[in-house]
């Protein structure tokens, strides 16, 4: 399916969020959203993606 993830298009095999974070490499804690909209760790696991989803995730930085 095609995604975008962080602004970047992307084919990706992952059909929720949170099969999308493994697939990436994603570990740790990391704030997800996808359409816009702020999706909590405890539902990433049954949150299906469609084809054409904007996907954001962000991590936290140490500094500053």
């Amino acid at each position: 399916m095609k995604i975008v993830l962080n602004g970047e298009p992307r084919v990706v095999g992952a059909e929720t969020l949170s099969a999308l974070l493994e697939e990436c490499g994603f570990s740790g804690r990391v704030a997800t959203a996808v359409n816009e909209g702020f999706v909590p760790a405890s539902l990433r696991i049954a949150h299906i993606l469609k084809d054409g989803d904007r996907v954001e995730v962000l991590a936290p930085m140490q500094g500053g």
